[in-house]
């Protein structure tokens, strides 16, 4: 998508229709490139360099840890918006502390009194797959980083 952001829209849907591969997806995953390339041309500079720089880091992991990453992030996806800011940031904090002082974190009385079962185990996960997840600033609209 990158190497084509030269183009009008109509061109880059051409170019990617002659991707090798491409004709070979399902008719469902086809609609849904051609509806990202529509989104990613919408967005500004900055955004779209952001979300095609989170795509090449996806397509860097192994798919055990691809499936990590998606299932963390769907359980995170599946809170209530004001839960999902205060296990964000409560993420951006633990990702910035030292792992002994992370886990005296995770195992005290206020973390589990903050936080519900669901909660703690979504950031648990979250965790888990925190040295996959690409470091991002609180500023670029986005749940995670520092």
């Amino acid at each position: 998508m990158d190497r084509h952001s030269n183009m009008p829209l109509p061109e880059q849907q051409r170019a990617l229709e002659n991707e090798p591969g491409f004709r070979d997806l399902p008719p469902q995953t086809q609609q849904r490139m051609r509806d990202r390339l529509t989104q990613l041309n919408g967005m500004t500079p900055e955004q779209r360099r952001r979300i095609l720089e989170r795509t090449e880091d996806m397509e860097h992991l192994t798919p055990p840890q691809r499936q990590q990453v998606r299932s963390a992030l769907e359980q995170y996806r599946g809170l209530p918006e004001d839960r999902r800011r205060l296990v964000a940031r409560a993420f951006r904090d633990l990702r910035e502390m030292p792992q002994p002082q992370r886990q005296a974190f995770l195992s005290s009385d206020r973390f589990r009194g903050q936080f519900s079962d669901q909660e703690r185990n979504t950031l648990s996960g979250l965790l888990a797959v925190e040295p996959y997840l690409p470091v991002q600033r609180p500023s670029d609209g986005t749940a995670f980083g520092k």
